[in-house]
């Protein structure tokens, strides 16, 4: 497969932000847990993620990024009822409930595949890009990202012509909806009309449900999500995630399948029904290919300990097809041993590892730092310019990393005061940098 100059796979790759840290916030995802109230490393951290979107944009893939939201996040504390300055709002909030203050200084906006999920021009009914911001309502910290997502995203595909950017479905449970994460796009080519795979962990009209950790996406968001990005109906398909696997951690459908182009890749318990994914997709896509997993070979609790799935499955300008996987996936012998043998099968043509350590401590991999959006030339023409990076832009992206991201970041630095006025002024100078305009940012409105 290869790629045309007229629609191309972009990845948009979240920014790390000042307040990185290690909260656990996050129930049903292994690696959140294990490492809450640890030290982050925030100036690592970012300069980790800039190093993967540098090499994908050197190996001529567009190579996108999307600002950090802003934290902490005062006007969702004031609405708690915290008052005062800026400063004694944080210091009211840590002394009500540390993990209160660290739900609304999170920086999990850095995992953009939650951002929205996406249908390219070539799929949706109105012949424009659509991008339906994901609620994320299943966890507190991160359901009050929506709104600020939505001002950005609207102020990176302002035009009308080419774009319609739509807010987040209700915030019910039964709209429970996590993005791009539960969201498969496969296609003979990227600017070919492709097929949607949405996947969900539970059904409220029945069917079987996780015991250990609850289901973040429902069936009837993904439906809604397909109609608010006005798919064609006939290019969706809706599977259900094996209720085994969200106990064992797998908490988004990228945790145990990616896919690209015509190819398919997962464990065997990624499905409640693997036989009728596949045949579904196969009915509609000539020459599917189906990359399954035995547990025999690669254990569900192996693969979610290394990401194996949450690699980023890629078809270079060339025409080859690379896995980039974190080092963890090297680390792990019967992950390494499988991969290794996809090469030397042909399904793959290479296979790089890269160190997102301070990413994958908090439970999120090469896969859950970007969001796909198969764009024309026209649509990346008609962006805001500073989405896009380019090798002098990332230069200067790391020099602002390294003047205002923190080394080390403990649970308790959540409340001192300077570091409101370091990631307020990393926002500022980044919105100069990105050219972004004034007000990107609800501090930046007064």
């Amino acid at each position: 497969m290869v790629q045309t100059d007229a629609a191309r796979e972009a990845n948009l790759d979240g920014l790390v932000g000042p307040t990185h840290n290690y909260a656990g916030l996050s129930e049903g995802n292994l690696a959140s847990e294990r490492h809450a109230r640890g030290i982050s490393r925030p100036r690592a951290a970012a300069l980790q993620g800039l190093r993967k979107a540098r090499l994908l944009m050197e190996l001529g893939l567009p190579q996108g990024l999307l600002p950090p939201l802003q934290r902490p996040d005062l006007a969702g504390l004031r609405a708690l009822g915290f008052s005062g300055s800026d400063s004694a709002v944080v210091e009211a909030a840590w002394r009500s409930s540390p993990a209160l203050l660290a739900r609304y200084m999170s920086a999990s906006s850095m995992w953009t595949a939650n951002a929205a999920t996406v249908v390219p021009s070539s799929e949706s009914l109105d012949g424009r890009l659509h991008l339906v911001v994901a609620n994320l309502v299943a966890k507190p910290h991160r359901a009050i990202e929506a709104d600020q997502t939505f001002e950005a995203l609207s102020r990176l595909f302002a035009d009308p012509n080419h774009f319609a950017v739509h807010r987040a479905l209700p915030h019910h449970a039964t709209l429970g909806d996590e993005g791009a994460a539960n969201h498969t796009r496969l296609a003979g080519e990227h600017g070919a009309p492709g097929l949607h795979l949405f996947v969900y962990g539970t059904d409220e009209h029945g069917g079987p449900t996780p015991r250990r950790f609850a289901a973040r996406q429902t069936r009837l968001a993904s439906e809604s999500v397909a109609r608010l990005g006005a798919l064609e109906p006939a290019r969706a398909l809706f599977a259900q995630q094996h209720p085994a696997a969200i106990d064992a951690g797998v908490f988004h459908n990228d945790v145990i399948c990616v896919g690209n182009g015509r190819l398919l890749f997962h464990h065997e318990q990624a499905f409640v029904d693997t036989a009728a994914v596949h045949r579904a997709v196969a009915a509609q896509l000539p020459g599917a290919q189906f990359e399954v997993v035995p547990a025999g070979e690669v254990s569900l609790a192996a693969a979610v300990q290394s990401y194996l799935f949450n690699a980023q499955l890629l078809t270079l300008p060339t025409g080859a097809t690379m896995l980039l996987a974190p080092e963890e996936c090297r680390e792990e012998p019967a992950v390494r041993r499988y991969l290794e043998g996809m090469v030397a099968r042909g399904l793959l043509d290479e296979v790089r590892y890269l160190d997102l350590r301070e990413s994958m401590r908090n439970g999120g991999g090469p896969a859950c730092l970007r969001l796909r959006v198969v764009m024309t030339a026209a649509e990346r023409a008609a962006t805001a310019p500073g989405l896009w990076l380019t090798p002098e832009r990332c230069d200067a992206l790391e020099g602002w990393v390294s003047r205002h991201h923190r080394e080390a970041l403990s649970p308790e630095d959540l409340r001192d005061p300077l570091l409101l006025q370091e990631s307020f002024a990393a926002l500022d100078a980044l919105t100069v940098l990105l050219g972004l305009g004034g007000g990107f940012y609800p501090f930046q409105r007064g």
